[in-house]
């Protein structure tokens, strides 16, 4: 079965989401526990990312939290502008 990263995850979800995908950019802050994914898309795509109150970045960040239960790490991600 093919491994996928966490980081690969939200950078495949973002680009299929904005009109900018060459803009996204995602980075990795790995701790012992914790790993926080920043996401960055064009200013113009931020909106597309968010969603309606919020709801398209919580449903990324379910999706992030059940994937890092398999590598036994908390995972959080932020959108930076």
């Amino acid at each position: 079965m093919a491994s996928i990263s966490l980081k690969e995850l939200i950078e495949f979800i973002a680009r299929s989401l904005v009109d900018k995908p060459d803009e996204v950019e995602v980075s990795e802050i790995a701790g012992e526990q914790t790993i926080v994914l920043e996401l960055r898309v064009a200013k113009e795509d931020l909106g597309k990312v968010i969603g309606k109150q919020g709801r398209t970045v919580k449903a990324m960040r379910a999706l992030l939290s059940a994937a890092s239960s398999k590598v036994r790490k908390r995972a959080e991600l932020e959108i930076l502008e």
